[in-house]
């Protein structure tokens, strides 16, 4: 699965990377163009994230990462809703009554530069692993987003889900408990993922694990997950030496 990623690029080099302006509207938190998005994003609090959906092609906005159905009754609902829909399996995903709407008209784009997964020790410890391209800082992985009207608050929601894959090699060894993986696209699968008119034949080949040989992972420190400090910090990211028994190592 992939609950926790990383866009630890600024603004301005997320509007390079895919020649799009970002609104700024959409983001609270947005100061200047050179901050850093984010070093690591909980999807668990819900975090906005930067986003290119299919409906909004030319410019980058902000999605709310657990997705929320336009069926949506209210509020209440749409908290119970989005705790589980942090993924999507793309196994699945034209079946699921919260999915199926969004994977046939609003797919979106999701900017990372890595995302974090935990492997499960020989003593059943966890071990959070940061997965990242050495080659190429900013890649995309594929989403569906919704959007929902709450008439309680008044007020639109744009959240996101993120489709999940079987493992490739590298990440059945780290996610060695589930065996998943985001659904990770290429350069040239950008476009067409958020093309709108594609079928869900067409649709299908998206979903595989991606290339193993140009992906890369090390061991990270517990900060991710320690409540008293804050992970949102470039030492989130730093490599740690494997501790002994390390399945991984």
């Amino acid at each position: 699965m992939c609950y926790h990623a990383a866009v630890a690029a600024t603004y301005a080099q997320l509007e390079n990377h895919y020649q799009k302006p970002f609104e700024g509207d959409y983001f609270p938190s947005f100061t200047a163009k050179s901050d850093i998005v984010g070093y690591h994003f909980n999807g668990f609090s819900f975090p906005f994230m930067p986003i290119i959906g299919s409906n909004k092609m030319n410019t980058i906005e902000s999605g709310q990462w657990g997705l929320i159905p336009a069926w949506t009754n209210d509020l209440q609902q749409a908290n119970l809703l989005r705790a589980q829909t942090l993924n999507a399996k793309s196994e699945t995903v034209f079946e699921k009554p919260s999915f199926k709407n969004s994977i046939q008209r609003q797919r979106c784009l999701i900017p990372v530069t890595g995302f974090f997964e935990w492997q499960t020790q020989v003593n059943n410890t966890k071990l959070p692993h940061y997965i990242f391209f050495p080659k190429q800082a900013i890649f995309s992985l594929a989403g569906i987003s919704a959007d929902w009207f709450s008439q309680s608050e008044n007020k639109w929601y744009k959240t996101f889900s993120i489709l999940t894959t079987d493992a490739n090699t590298l990440m059945a060894k780290i996610h060695n408990s589930k065996m998943r993986m985001p659904c990770i696209l290429t350069r040239e699968q950008e476009e067409d993922w958020v093309n709108p008119d594609l079928s869900m034949h067409e649709l299908i080949r998206f979903f595989k694990p991606f290339d193993t040989l140009t992906m890369e992972a090390h061991p990270i420190s517990n900060i991710i997950t320690r409540k008293s400090k804050l992970s949102n910090v470039p030492e989130v990211l730093k490599p740690i030496q494997p501790p002994l028994g390390d399945l991984f190592a």
